[in-house]
């Protein structure tokens, strides 16, 4: 069954039957490219993005777009040119934000586990700011920094105690999660850190999890960390930034998170209400931004029917798109042309080549599909391409960025020399 609208609308629609992302056929690039494929709409990311700026004009902002959810070079250009500043999680994504032209004072440094090696790689770059995750943390940072002769600007990351009410795998807010510096503790750290001579404390930094579609937990989030302000400051120490994270759900099955500029319009007020209205913020949105403007293209291999499953075999797998086999997760999957009126339809599991049960991209889905027809897997642009592998030694796929009627091709097709390149044998 045609999900109407697509998710992704309005760069994602059909016309004269042939599905279009932007003005581009997608089975010209099915052809032209292969598959599985990977296209984005240069339109609807910058549309996303949009709508945080317009929810934050007139303050001061700096949006640093989370890149774990895709971090392909010539997604980070586009949002680089477009003014975002980056959140990193390690020396490759620092590394792939400045070959893309970013620029490192617009960096922000998350993450649990920063190696010795990494910290001293951001501070020579010259980064905007380390969130720091734990008391262990603060102390290797403080020593490295010193050793350097540098002095690291950080701010600390509080885990709230507040439900997301989302996946628990992508839960990052509560006491159970390993991010962050327990609620009650803050305090106490804030007087460590701000004691040592190779930190410079310069805000506060809350993440609560991932796909989030209500607006609850971030009013709730919200509260907390302002009353840790207040705390903190109390003791004398200035919070020149307060950075909210990310996490804002999108559409994938008919979920109906709220627009960005009217759920920052709401938490702006609250700001405000609290008297931090003046305050610099920093968010770090990702999904958000760019899930909804890719897709993933895929050929059907083979029809197959059983006993109790009927089964699609398709040429994209979990290698490809890993948030089914990892979340349960659900992509609404459609035809790249329209199927006939009247023409025969069956119940399938969409499944890929892998040898591992786990390996489905969507079940139970009502399609009327012949082996060469071409599908296309919706709401692809975040974490899929950046979490791909080569499992069962398959290239990852090419990767094409829309803008308009142009397409680009972003990344080439891997091939089994890139794969082994590097490797040796013993003898």
């Amino acid at each position: 069954m045609i999900p109407s609208p697509l998710p992704g609308a309005p760069q994602l629609a059909y016309r004269d039957d042939a599905l279009h992302l932007e003005d581009v056929a997608l089975a010209d690039l099915a052809r032209s490219h292969g598959t599985p494929l990977y296209v984005y709409s240069k339109a609807a990311m910058l549309g996303a993005l949009a709508a945080y700026q317009r929810g934050f004009a007139g303050r001061e902002v700096q949006i640093c777009y989370a890149m774990k959810a895709n971090s392909t070079l010539g997604v980070l250009q586009l949002f680089a040119r477009a003014g975002c500043g980056f959140d990193i999680v390690s020396g490759g994504e620092l590394r792939r934000v400045l070959a893309a032209g970013g620029e490192a004072a617009k960096v922000i440094f998350s993450g649990v586990g920063k190696t010795q090696a990494e910290m001293r790689e951001a501070l020579a770059a010259g980064i905007g700011c380390f969130n720091v995750e734990s008391e262990a943390e603060i102390d290797v940072l403080d020593a490295v920094a010193r050793e350097m002769g540098a002095v690291a600007p950080i701010s600390i990351r509080v885990n709230p105690n507040v439900d997301p009410k989302t996946h628990p795998y992508i839960s990052t807010g509560l006491k159970g999660n390993k991010f962050g510096v327990a609620h009650e503790r803050a305090v106490a750290v804030y007087q460590h850190a701000a004691a040592l001579p190779g930190l410079r404390v310069l805000g506060i930094d809350c993440h609560i999890g991932s796909q989030i579609t209500e607006e609850t937990p971030y009013l709730d989030a919200m509260d907390r960390v302002l009353d840790l302000v207040a705390a903190i400051e109390a003791q004398g120490i200035r919070l020149h930034h307060i950075d909210f994270g990310g996490g804002l759900g999108i559409d994938y099955q008919g979920d109906t998170p709220p627009a960005a500029d009217a759920l920052w319009t709401r938490l702006l007020a609250r700001l405000d209400a609290r008297g931090y209205g003046q305050r610099k913020l920093l968010i770090e949105p990702g999904r958000s931004l760019v899930g909804n403007a890719g897709v993933c293209l895929t050929e059907v291999l083979y029809n197959k029917p059983g006993e109790s499953k009927n089964f699609c075999i398709v040429d994209a797998a979990m290698n490809d798109l890993p948030r089914p086999a990892m979340y349960q997760a659900y992509h609404a999957i459609v035809p790249l042309r329209l199927p006939a009126a009247g023409a025969a339809t069956t119940t399938v599991d969409v499944v890929g080549p892998v040898c591992e049960s786990g390996d489905w991209l969507g079940r139970d889905r009502v399609l009327s599909v012949r082996p060469g027809d071409h599908l296309a897997v919706l709401s692809a642009g975040a974490y899929c391409m950046s979490m791909a592998s080569n499992y069962n030694s398959r290239g990852r796929g090419a990767e094409v960025l829309v803008d308009g009627a142009v397409a680009h091709l972003i990344r080439q097709r891997e091939t089994s020399e890139d794969q082994m390149r590097g490797e040796r044998l013993p003898d």
